[in-house]
């Protein structure tokens, strides 16, 4: 049942973002700065900290609501989210080195890789 749910979620927040890129365009957003990618992104993470916060705070709810909203819904509007939270829960936690280290690498290593995956293609 939860792969439904994470799915179901996914397909709404991809929906989500594809509606928010669309928009921007529309209204005067250009190329020279990805401005729809930029605001999925901050805004994925502000959502993802109320959605988490909630959960944390307000009572027992079930897993499925969980994975709906987190996995399936901000992970389909942005993966960025769920790259935030991990970070600050990390920091949260103590880990500073590993906090640091994760998000590090993951943007460095990330970058590296499509560009490796780009290149790949193009030799093709």
């Amino acid at each position: 049942m939860h792969y439904l749910l994470v799915f179901i979620g996914a397909g709404l927040g991809g929906m989500a973002r594809y509606a928010t890129g669309h928009l921007m365009l529309r209204y005067g957003a250009t190329a020279a700065f990805p401005f729809s990618t930029f605001l999925v992104n901050i805004t994925g993470s502000l959502l993802m900290g109320v959605i988490a916060g909630f959960f944390a705070t307000r009572g027992d709810f079930s897993s499925g609501w969980k994975v709906f909203f987190t996995t399936g819904l901000m992970g389909g509007f942005t993966t960025f989210s769920a790259f935030s939270l991990e970070t600050i829960l990390l920091l949260e936690r103590g880990h500073y080195g590993i906090a640091a280290l994760y998000a590090g690498l993951s943007v460095v290593l990330g970058a590296a890789a499509l560009a490796a995956g780009l290149f790949m293609m193009r030799m093709v």
